[in-house]
């Protein structure tokens, strides 16, 4: 390791060091703290399952809700993407645009579903609104910076024949960026199911709004159940990702076929 690499790693220590001490991090506390989290664990493991059948509507209620969210925001995300990539647009298009979607990913999810339960009222609707928004502008992120890493020849091969930009985009752009864009989907429904799942603490709808009020009145046991229930589905939604992406996604990207066991 050079003495250069000793110098930076030096910094980083020193850094962490004094940022731990201003945000009081202390692991003393942790370890003393420990005892505390067997206790929870304890009143966890006391399983009451004929909370099972509520557990699973509430989750398929907040599947739903990360669906809609999703899907929606993905289709909105898609053409604002388009204005943002720099290789389409002028900077007095893709820069006001940007500023709008770093605007939208400002807020955490919950602080737009905060926001937008005093705007419709408690429920899933607030919840999938919510989610939208964050979808946006993540999704919208990730699409254009895409965008931009298209291999030029192809665009400028179809700009030197006099297409419009809406040609170039559906024979060119979207195709290149098809496979990115259906992994980006994945990803982000797989996000925010995780994410609807504490929504429920601003009264935005879904398994969180059960797994926070157990949890605020120490009913453990109760809310195990859903924090169960909430982690098969995210295992059953990454199994599913995975499936898809090895048939559609890794596939299309090396023209191979990918053998499952």
């Amino acid at each position: 390791m050079t003495p250069k690499n000793n110098i930076i790693i030096g910094i980083i220590i020193a850094l962490l060091v004094v940022a731990s001490y201003n945000v009081d991090a202390n692991p003393i506390e942790f370890v003393e703290g420990l005892p505390n989290l067997a206790i929870v664990v304890d009143e966890m493991l006391k399983v009451e399952s004929k909370y099972i059948p509520t557990a699973l509507w509430a989750m398929f209620e907040t599947v739903q809700m990360a669906f809609i969210g999703t899907v929606v925001g993905v289709a909105i995300a898609l053409p604002l993407s388009m204005l943002a990539a720099r290789n389409l647009n002028s900077k007095y298009v893709y820069a006001p645009t940007r500023a709008l979607l770093a605007a939208t990913r400002t807020f955490p999810s919950i602080l737009w579903a905060l926001l937008f339960v005093i705007m419709v009222g408690l429920g899933p609707f607030a919840g999938v609104l919510a989610i939208i928004m964050y979808t946006v502008g993540f999704i919208a992120k990730l699409q254009y910076e895409v965008i931009e890493t298209i291999d030029s020849d192809p665009m400028d091969a179809i700009n030197s024949i006099g297409v419009s930009k809406f040609q170039l985009i559906r024979y060119v752009v979207i195709p290149e960026s098809a496979s990115h864009l259906l992994g980006q989907m994945l990803y982000m429904f797989d996000y925010n199911v995780r994410q609807t799942s504490i929504l429920g603490l601003v009264g935005a709808g879904g398994i969180g709004f059960y797994i926070i009020n157990y949890i605020k009145f120490f009913e453990y046991g109760k809310a195990a159940v859903f924090m169960l229930v909430v982690l098969v589905t995210v295992l059953l939604i990454d199994w599913v990702s995975v499936k898809i992406r090895d048939k559609y996604i890794i596939k299309s990207q090396h023209g191979m076929e990918i053998t499952t066991k």
